[in-house]
């Protein structure tokens, strides 16, 4: 079963990359974050035309989430992060798909810190903390698919000493993020590819492509249940490189069946 994350960075400019990614990689399922539409403006009918079930939580202009899944529909399971009442921002989505709990996460970016919005992600991020400790509980298979927005290791980005005032690197921001592993889960990536050096993320600005100047925002959390059936994990770099890219590439998992 082959699960992907992948901030699509504004759904209707980036479908025909979105349709052609699914179509040659062909994911079991497909968490998206970044929509940037309301709900009554995700284009669902076109994922049925090749085979995609599809439940999205909208926003307009910025934000939403979304569940694919090949060959049926996600079955709902939770909407929004529970926590704050409050909180409307489209930025959490939840499904069971053949038997696997899979969450959709859009973390906030924090930036400008310090200030509200990166006292916001902090928030969000103990929210989700202790959510994700709800569903430890269930003893299933679960796997926490998103943008994190945290960058967690020096060997996560490009240069060990870039963007080291940006909300993503703070050291708030990842003692959050380490609280999180810290409780059991596994990030799939960083259990594969210890040494770092995989990017899921590029800028289009100052020629962060071409120079592969790019970072590691993209994580897969996996409950033990899921950890254990863990077979590989990677990038689809290639896709950043196409016309009319996301700045992030499809980052996936491999669990067996």
């Amino acid at each position: 079963m082959r699960i992907a994350s992948f901030n699509i960075n504004g759904i209707k400019a980036r479908l025909p990359r979105l349709i052609e990614w699914l179509e040659e990689t062909q994911p079991d399922v497909a968490c998206l974050q970044e929509i940037k539409t309301q709900d009554d403006g995700f284009p669902a009918a076109e994922f049925e035309k090749i085979g995609y079930g599809a439940i999205w939580h909208g926003q307009k202009s910025f934000n939403g989430v979304a569940i694919l899944a090949k060959g049926t529909e996600p079955a709902e399971t939770q909407r929004r992060l529970p926590g704050d009442a409050e909180d409307e921002q489209a930025r959490y989505l939840e499904a069971d798909v053949a038997g696997v709990r899979i969450a959709t996460i859009y973390l906030p970016n924090g930036n400008p810190q310090p200030g509200p919005k990166f006292d916001y992600k902090l928030g969000w991020m103990r929210r989700l903390r202790t959510h994700a400790a709800r569903l430890w509980d269930l003893e299933m298979p679960v796997v926490l698919a998103g943008d994190y927005n945290v960058i967690p290791r020096p060997c996560d980005i490009w240069s060990k000493d870039a963007m080291m005032d940006d909300a993503l690197r703070q050291t708030e921001s990842i003692a959050a993020y380490r609280r999180i592993l810290g409780d059991g889960w596994t990030d799939a990536l960083a259990a594969h590819y210890p040494a770092g050096g995989i990017w899921t993320y590029w800028d289009f600005q100052a020629g962060a492509w071409q120079q592969d100047r790019g970072f590691r925002i993209d994580h897969l959390l996996l409950s033990p249940q899921a950890a254990d059936r863990l077979i590989a994990s990677g990038v689809d770099k290639d896709y950043r490189g196409r016309e009319k890219p996301s700045d992030h590439a499809p980052t996936w998992i491999e669990i067996s069946d």
